[in-house]
């Protein structure tokens, strides 16, 4: 951008008298700028902002990175422990045990591992009382068994199966904290081994019939759990990713397909190894098992005794969370991320209006709709803050390619082989799409794009929202759709930040976009959440060495966000080894949740109890602030 366009621009948030959130909100004065990326800000005018940190938003002050194996907030905050995996859900129930010798039937009943995304249902009319589902993505060997490997039994597979899913939970506030609940009915684990309902348009397709379910709408278990999403009705959505992982083969010179090897499976399985000790794993036994995981699952938290139902009408990839939107007519929206190197950004639009009167009404508003995925241009080439336009491009057997020629028999084979779909109708091969969330302030769709260090190679071209070769840094792209409705299948977009390291890479693309600096820089943005005023709150999912690349970025961590000026700060750096994921708020938006995952995945960490040679765990973190104040304000 040229010295003389940089003053236009600045010169025209002068004249208009607005501010970065007031220009973008601004549709009647400049309605046609906006679809062609007039809502983003010039550099000078983003540096400026930033670089004042003067965000009215932003209530506190940017923390240093750190390497301790502790919780690092900013002056007058504190941390407690809401729930660690291990501790049992019902009273008189199996303890933690940290020697590994507990059973697979102790952990069914027992928090689960590796606590990923999760949400908050308030109960009717309560101020102090809620349930919380929370993802338990996988497990840690090295802690899960005293042998510290790989499995070795079939009771070793159960154990790992009983670690993952979901776990819903009560908690109440006592004294102004919120606490966990033992025994509350509502407690439950949903694991690898749960009786599970299949819906939607591949329900009963001969593609999903096994031998244990010759007509295709049971399954046992959902595992791999990453995010989340919380439905306007009042249920919760759980993403099945990394599916493929817990799949191999009896026969190591097994040949698969296309769309198997698409989605990842291999003979030797990846570490985990269940198929040499549950046949339901084992490829050369059960093909069509991979096919009934990766797909979101709804669970109505208020209901111990339902069933959750895998919700097939959305897609089958690697979900890695669900954001749920409103069209202006009514219906609903789910924004959904394919976390994997090359994969795509869908959206599914339901076919009928949500009924907000009543929640029951709406219980299979998700089988019934459209899927789409988007295709994005290749932006204006700013090197700082690129910008452009994107279309939502419908999957629907019979269109746009999508049929027998191009070797989809029906719907269903759409949606259980959706990335090759999505190939073939020319969707944008993307940077590893994570999280997902939509703003309450004005609607704009933000989501992470971790990393990707294949990006200009394997097909994978640089430019547009994935403007790096060789991106270990991510970035985090934003979209507006045309008039502000959900259901427009065109609209405009921007990378809200760009990832990267100033300090050891300044002056170059490395070096991240200009709201990086050396004391908020991260690398991998992961999670994301918006608060009810409209913070965006950004998790860490990277590289923690300190060195190379990623010096003087420490442990991974957590960051907020001003979106209308583009400043960030860092808010809270995490133990050793973990990842930051998995984000909630109290109703009155003074507690946060947090979860803390594999600390000390590499050992190093014996967070949160600090025992001498002790096993750490993972575990949801409440946050505070000392005065009892809002978080972040």
């Amino acid at each position: 951008m040229s010295l003389l366009e940089e003053n236009q621009s600045t010169d025209l948030e002068k004249m208009v008298g607005l501010s970065r959130r007031g220009f973008i909100s601004a549709g009647a004065l400049c309605g046609a700028a906006m679809f062609l990326g007039g809502n983003l800000l010039s550099r000078s005018v983003l540096a400026a902002s930033v670089s004042a940190g003067n965000s009215r938003l932003l209530g506190f002050d940017s923390i240093p990175a750190a390497t301790t194996d502790t919780i690092s907030l900013p002056k007058g905050y504190k941390s407690s422990v809401l729930i660690s995996w291990g501790q049992p859900l019902h009273k008189n129930g199996p303890a933690f045990d940290p020697s590994g010798n507990g059973t697979a039937a102790a952990q069914e009943v027992q928090f689960g591992d590796n606590n990923d995304g999760m949400s908050l249902f308030e109960f009717p009319g309560e101020k102090n009382r809620a349930l919380m589902a929370i993802n338990n993505e996988y497990t840690n060997y090295r802690y899960l068994y005293p042998h510290g490997g790989m499995p070795q039994s079939a009771e070793d597979v159960r154990k790992a199966l009983a670690c993952e899913g979901v776990s819903v939970i009560e908690v109440q506030r006592k004294n102004g904290q919120w606490q966990f609940v033992q025994g509350s009915r509502y407690n439950r684990r949903i694991h690898g081994n749960s009786p599970l309902r299949i819906s939607g348009p591949a329900a009963g397709h001969e593609l999903m019939k096994t031998s244990a379910d010759k007509h295709g709408k049971k399954v046992l278990g959902t595992f791999q759990n990453c995010a989340n999403g919380k439905t306007p009705w009042g249920t919760y959505l759980t993403c099945e990713e990394n599916f493929t992982d817990c799949f191999g083969s009896s026969n190591a010179q097994q040949q698969f397909d296309p769309a198997q090897k698409r989605y990842g499976v291999s003979a030797a399985s990846r570490e985990i190894n269940w198929h040499l000790f549950d046949p339901r794993f084992d490829m050369a036994k059960n093909p069509n098992e991979l096919n009934r995981h990766g797909w979101v699952v709804e669970i109505d938290p208020f209901d111990p005794q339902s069933t959750p139902v895998k919700r097939t009408a959305l897609g089958r990839f690697k979900h890695e969370n669900a954001a749920l939107a409103e069209t202006d007519d009514g219906r609903a929206v789910v924004y959904m991320g394919d976390d994997e190197r090359g994969e795509f950004i869908y959206k599914f639009v339901s076919r009928d209006k949500i009924n907000h009167r009543n929640a029951k009404a709406n219980r299979d508003i998700l089988d019934h709709g459209t899927l789409y995925v988007a295709r994005f241009d290749a932006g204006d080439g700013n090197p700082d803050h690129p910008k452009g336009q994107g279309q939502w491009i419908e999957l629907t057997h019979g269109k746009n390619g999508i049929d027998a020629s191009s070797g989809f028999a029906d719907q269903a084979e759409v949606l259980i082989h959706a990335r090759l779909a999505a190939s073939v109708v020319g969707a944008t091969r993307m940077d590893r799409p994570e999280w997902i969330v939509v703003s309450p302030k004005d609607g704009q769709v933000y989501c992470t794009l971790t990393n990707n260090a294949k990006r200009g190679e394997d097909g994978q071209p640089v430019g547009g929202p994935n403007p790096r070769e060789k991106n270990v840094y991510g970035q985090i792209l934003r979209w507006r759709t045309d008039r502000d409705d959900h259901a427009s299948k065109t609209f405009a977009w921007d990378l809200f930040v760009v990832a990267g390291n100033p300090s050891v890479h300044a002056g170059t693309p490395k070096g991240g976009s200009s709201n990086i600096t050396p004391q908020n820089m991260f690398n991998s943005p992961d999670g994301l959440g918006f608060d009810k005023a409209g913070r965006l709150w950004i998790l860490t999912d990277g590289d923690s060495s300190n060195a190379g690349d990623f010096a003087g970025m420490g442990n991974n961590q957590m960051l907020c966000a001003d979106p209308a000026t583009g400043e960030i700060r860092r808010f809270m750096v995490g133990p050793i080894g973990c990842e930051v994921t998995g984000i909630s708020f109290s109703p009155d938006q003074k507690t946060l949740f947090v979860g803390i995952q594999h600390p000390g995945e590499n050992g190093g960490s014996t967070f949160p109890e600090h025992l001498p040679n002790g096993k750490p765990r993972s575990s949801v973190m409440a946050i505070t602030r000392e005065d009892g104040g809002i978080v972040g304000a």
